[in-house]
């Protein structure tokens, strides 16, 4: 079966021109904030590629609804945006005090699905129409223009809104293009997009890229900063079922940089450069199926050990029969 990755590199450029705000003074940014917008950032451009709602409203409605991914509904249900069920809504539900007491909430298995839902919400619903007659650049319009239509019942959502675009310079992802789809091998492409910065003294580039590497005759590709599944899933366009199976985890898993992660079923056994592991400070069970691109089930089986074994540095364990 092909593989359909797509692999995102991400430009800063110095152009200051961008910056509606230059000049004004900027209020102090919240760490916490700065890491959701980091983390979530490229789901919100694609959402804006494919839906054309600007991804800075999408990000400051993530923000202010979820409070940066730490309210309960983002938390329980991965609802980011506060949707609530509506009478068509056949998914998931979850009850949470609202405008009135105990309101039902959507919930949604990834976050993915919660910003696709939103993009639909808005997109589909004839109460929003006229939002995407506005400029996509135009994030005040968009801001209040939600307000206006009845997204919240807080008097003061829209200026809510600007506020967090305007403090966090999130306009400039909405003026992110892709310049360039190359392919590589077969189905596989790198893809460029472009995001003007905003501070003409930024003090470097930052790169952000899928690469695809291969051990044991298996593709796999290495986690980034913040990284998770939902993303790799994202952007491999497989199905987040299919790619936890492929790893052995759950969704609840925890990425570090430089994990692997594998996009192909593991072997059963390690390849032929080595029959055994030394086992390192900090490695798991787990950990070392990974490096190997070998199930989890055959270093049980082959070491003739339970799951419940802890390795300890040092220990010698069989990798093939």
């Amino acid at each position: 079966m092909k593989l359909y990755i797509r692999l995102f590199f991400i430009s800063l450029l110095f152009a200051a021109n961008f910056s509606p705000v230059q000049g004004q003074k900027k209020k102090a940014r919240n760490p916490e904030y700065e890491q959701y917008i980091e983390k979530y950032k490229i789901l919100a451009i694609k959402q804006q590629q494919e839906y054309r709602i600007p991804s800075s409203i999408t990000l400051a409605q993530g923000l202010l609804e979820s409070g940066a991914g730490n309210s309960r509904l983002a938390r329980q249900a991965n609802n980011h945006f506060g949707i609530k069920c509506k009478p068509e809504w056949s998914g998931g539900r979850i009850y949470h005090d609202d405008d009135e007491k105990n309101e039902c909430f959507r919930t949604y298995k990834t976050v993915e699905e919660s910003y696709t839902d939103h993009s639909l919400f808005l997109a589909k619903r004839k109460y929003y129409v006229s939002l995407f007659s506005l400029d996509l650049y135009d994030y005040k319009g968009w801001a209040h223009g939600l307000q206006k239509c009845g997204y919240a019942t807080d008097k003061s959502y829209g200026s809510k809104l600007v506020n967090l675009i305007e403090t966090y310079d999130l306009y400039k992802y909405d003026r992110a293009k892709v310049i360039e789809k190359t392919p590589i091998i077969d189905d596989i492409y790198e893809i460029k997009i472009n995001i003007p910065e905003t501070n003409r003294h930024h003090p470097a580039v930052t790169n952000w890229r899928r690469r695809i590497h291969e051990t044991n005759g298996i593709h796999y590709i290495e986690a980034q900063e913040n990284d998770s599944y939902e993303f790799v899933a994202y952007d491999t366009r497989m199905k987040l079922k299919r790619l936890l199976k492929y790893n052995e985890v759950t969704k609840e898993h925890k990425l570090k940089a430089g994990d692997r992660i594998y996009l192909q079923g593991k072997r059963k056994y390690a390849g032929k450069d080595s029959d055994m592991h030394v086992v390192k400070n900090g490695e798991s069970l787990h950990s070392i199926s990974q490096l190997y691109g070998m199930k989890l089930n055959s270093l049980y089986k082959l070491n003739k050990i339970k799951e419940s074994y802890t390795p300890k540095p040092g220990d010698t364990l069989k990798i093939r029969k």
